[in-house]
Order: structure tokens, then C-alpha cells, then sequence
């Protein structure tokens, strides 16, 4: 006889598996949530942010924009691994509202990830100012500026190069966010190649990296709203004052904007390029490949059976 709630339960669960990808739902509600999700955007972008400050202040003798890749793909790495099973790890509301767009996630709870992922960033950089303190002002001489040779408001955010148009700067950040919410999503995609389990937060660090290391030149590689916007507010209240959404032609919503839209538009490109022609489990298959485990088993309770028979008739003739 055929094991069918078995076979119920096999399906149910080959059809949940490719649906979830590396940053998975949360264990409880949503206002339980907000404390570690903040805490993980602040380990995150301690180490990003951190590094940045190290290359920034010691003009580059202590690291150099290769430390700054390895800052942020291992905050990134770190940050999931430490509450990833406890509110899902997103670190990015650009992450967080793709989620949703594909049904993987609640709407009602987005609003408070987004804010305790900013609130993160911003604890993060107010961290980072406070242990390179001394460093800041002797780099800069104790004038705090936005632009110019000694410049440190680009610790915290992220800011265009002198030749890269508004527009431009959005078509990079729409394709870098993109990229990430691809790889991401074919990570933990378990009708692809999924990442091994435990492995995830490494890949996605390494997905960080690579953005960063190709993608980075033109401004910062923000690809996250948060990253950027937290630590912009911190630098206003702590004495950049209102230059820092002044900047770069009022750039400040460019990381903000284009990273949501690069979001959804990598998550549309992975759906209709790879979810769109993934198959269903069969059904069919399904139930042969239990229906002949059945008769397997069946069978060697057969013989068994038939065994202790003989041995036990070869027993009572000897008797």
C-alpha cells in the first residue's frame, strides 16, 4: 500500500523549498523582530563603514579600496550569520520589498524591517565616528566637509564621482542592486544550483564583494537604501550639517530610489529568465518512487518473516 500522506508531505515540501531563498521568514512577529534586525544592520556596516575610515584617515598606509570590499562583504557575511534564524537577515530594504513583490514575505511587516534596517546603519556609523574620533579630526583638521581633499563625510555615505551624471548614477545603482537581488535569489533557489546549507551568508558576502570590486568606482556601490541612508542622517546631526543632501546635485535620493527599483527589476529578471522555467514536481513520479519503496520494504519483511519460520521449524526438529 502506497505511503500517501508520505507522498502528501514530499510534495508539499518540494513545492516550498525553491520558494525560499537565503534570507528566509522570521521565527516570530514582526515587533519582536525590529531588535535583532537592527542589530545585524549595525554589525553589518560596522565593519563597511569601519573600513572605510581606517582607508580615509590613514590615507590610505593602513588598507586601501580592496579593504573596503573586504569590510563590506564580511560585515554582510557576519551580519546574517549572527540573526539570520532569528528575523531572516535581510539588511536591506531594497531585499526586504523584493521579497514582498514576489509574494515571499508580509507587506504589513516591511515598514518595520525598513526602519530598524536604517535605524541599524545609523547606530552603526554613530559607533564608527565615535571610535575614529581623534582619527577624523586630525585627518581633516577639525573641519568636518563634504568634498575636497580632506573630505569625510564619505565614511558614512556614499557620494558620485565628479564625472558621473544624476542619471547615470541611477542607471548604476538600479544595475548593481539588480545583480545583487539575481544572485541572491538564484542562492537560495532550491530548483537551481542552491547554495549548501550554512554556506549562504558566505556566498552572498561574496556577491557583495564582487559588486564592489567591479561595480564600485562610479559611487560607492551603495546598493542598499539603508547603508546609505542611516549613516547620511548620523553625518547631518553630527556636524556635516545639511551639505550631505546637497551634495553631488542633491544625490541622496539616488540610493535611496534607484536600489528599491534595481531590486525588483533583478527580481523580475529572475523569475521571468529562470523561476518562469522552472517545473513543478511530478506527481506522477513521485508516487512510483514511494510506491517502489513500498514494495521494497514489503518485501524484506517477507523474508524475514520467512527466515525466522524456517529456523525456527529447523529448531523444534532438532528438539
Amino acid at each position: 500500500m502506497v505511503r500517501k500522506e508520505t507522498v502528501r508531505k514530499y510534495l508539499e515540501k518540494n513545492k516550498r523549498e525553491p520558494r525560499e531563498t537565503a534570507w528566509k521568514y522570521p521565527r516570530s512577529g514582526h515587533l519582536e523582530n525590529r531588535q535583532p534586525n537592527y542589530f545585524q544592520s549595525k554589525f553589518c556596516f560596522l565593519f563597511g563603514c569601519g573600513s572605510v575610515a581606517q582607508v580615509t584617515t590613514s590615507e590610505n598606509t593602513k588598507g586601501e579600496y580592496l579593504s573596503i570590499n573586504l569590510g563590506f562583504a564580511l560585515g554582510t557575511t557576519f551580519g546574517i550569520y549572527v540573526s539570520k534564524g532569528v528575523s531572516g537577515a535581510h539588511l536591506n530594504p531594497a531585499v526586504s520589498l523584493s521579497l514582498c513583490f514576489l509574494g515571499r514575505f508580509s507587506w504589513a511587516r516591511l515598514p518595520f524591517y525598513v526602519l530598524a534596517q536604517i535605524f541599524g546603519a545609523f547606530l552603526a556609523a554613530a559607533t564608527v565616528a565615535l571610535l575614529y574620533y581623534d582619527a577624523i579630526f586630525h585627518y581633516s583638521g577639525g573641519h568636518l566637509t563634504v568634498s575636497g581633499t580632506t573630505a569625510t563625510a564619505g565614511i558614512f555615505s556614499t557620494y558620485p564621482a565628479e564625472y558621473l551624471s544624476l542619471w547615470g548614477g541611477v542607471v548604476d545603482q538600479v544595475i548593481g542592486t539588480a545583480a545583487l537581488l539575481v544572485c541572491v535569489l538564484a542562492l537560495g533557489d532550491g530548483r537551481n544550483t542552491p547554495a549548501p546549507p550554512g554556506l549562504e551568508p558566505v556566498l552572498v558576502g561574496a556577491v557583495v564583494m564582487v559588486i564592489g570590486i567591479s561595480m564600485g568606482s562610479n559611487s560607492g556601490y551603495a546598493i542598499n537604501p539603508a547603508r546609505d541612508l542611516g549613516p547620511r542622517i548620523f553625518s547631518c546631526i553630527a556636524g556635516w550639517g545639511f551639505e550631505v543632501f546637497r551634495a553631488g546635485g542633491g544625490w541622496w535620493w539616488v540610493p535611496l530610489v534607484a536600489t528599491c527599483v534595481g531590486g525588483l527589476v533583478g527580481s523580475l529578471i529572475y523569475e521571468l529568465m529562470i523561476g518562469v522555467h522552472q517545473r513543478e514536481p511530478d506527481i506522477s513520479k513521485a508516487m512510483d518512487k514511494w510506491q517502489e519503496s513500498d514494495m521494497k520494504v514489503v518485501q524484506q519483511d517477507s523474508e524475514k518473516v520467512s527466515g525466522g519460520g524456517y529456523v525456527s521449524r529447523a529448531v523444534e526438529g532438532e528438539a
